[in-house]
């Protein structure tokens, strides 16, 4: 099997996935369990790509200059600052970081 055969078969499963979401009940989704399970799931895998994408190097957990770009955006996110001034300010302090090491 090549890599377009996984890709394809990737596809078509993608596919599938998104056509049988459309054939759930709206009123199942509306219900107050089905609805905090959404809500839910939604932050918990947003924080694991920020996880993955801060820490993971590979197959390797790395800190580095992410580390504390995070975090700053984190603490200015929470200040309520403009979000252009957050990634802006994070992506400075690790330019910084990194121009330092």
């Amino acid at each position: 099997m090549t890599t377009w055969h996984i890709i394809l078969i990737a596809s078509a499963a993608t596919l599938a996935l998104k056509l049988v979401g459309h054939l759930v009940p709206a009123g199942f989704l509306e219900r107050e369990r089905p609805a905090r399970i959404a809500d839910l799931l939604t932050v918990a895998l947003l924080a694991a790509l920020i996880a993955v994408q801060t820490l993971g190097a590979g197959q390797e957990i790395v800190v580095d200059a992410r580390v504390p770009a995070v975090i700053v955006a984190a603490a200015l996110y929470a200040l309520r600052v403009p979000f252009i001034v957050v990634v802006a300010v994070a992506a400075l302090v690790a330019a910084g970081i990194r121009a330092l090491a």
